[in-house]
């Protein structure tokens, strides 16, 4: 089975927010920073924000998580591997680490992907045509 990169070489990404997401067709791939938006996303993929780092609230999980010092993941049902945490201390090191959030739309009637990145800014300017509006 062949799957997309999140950070496709040769298509562009749009950045979207809460008014702009709904303008992008399903199945493609998008980044946001809006923390709404991102919010949503988790609810909608019961996706819970989490840590593999040791932070002010608790210790390392024993997974080494390999993400360039961001830190910060989603737990699913049944696969809770990283330490929870809460919404504010996600988006704290959300903004610290200066982080995109890069994800497929999901597709009517398919099963919803949950795949997502945290991309740094600098990253996607550097690596895909990005349209950033920062």
């Amino acid at each position: 089975m062949t799957t997309r990169s999140l950070l496709p070489d040769i298509n562009r990404i749009r950045e979207v927010d809460r008014n702009t997401q709904s303008q992008e067709p399903a199945g493609s791939v998008v980044v946001t920073d809006d923390p709404e938006l991102i919010r949503k996303w988790a609810l909608d993929h019961s996706a819970e924000p989490a840590t593999g780092e040791a932070t002010g609230s608790g210790p390392a999980t024993a997974m080494h998580v390999q993400d360039g010092g961001a830190g910060i993941r989603f737990n699913y049902p049944g696969v809770a591997s990283f330490r929870p945490i809460s919404w504010d201390e996600w988006f704290d090191n959300f903004h610290q680490y200066d982080l995109m959030f890069v994800y497929d739309l999901d597709q009517p009637e398919a099963t919803p992907s949950g795949r997502y990145r945290l991309v740094p800014r600098k990253t996607l300017r550097e690596r895909v045509d990005v349209e950033l509006s920062k």
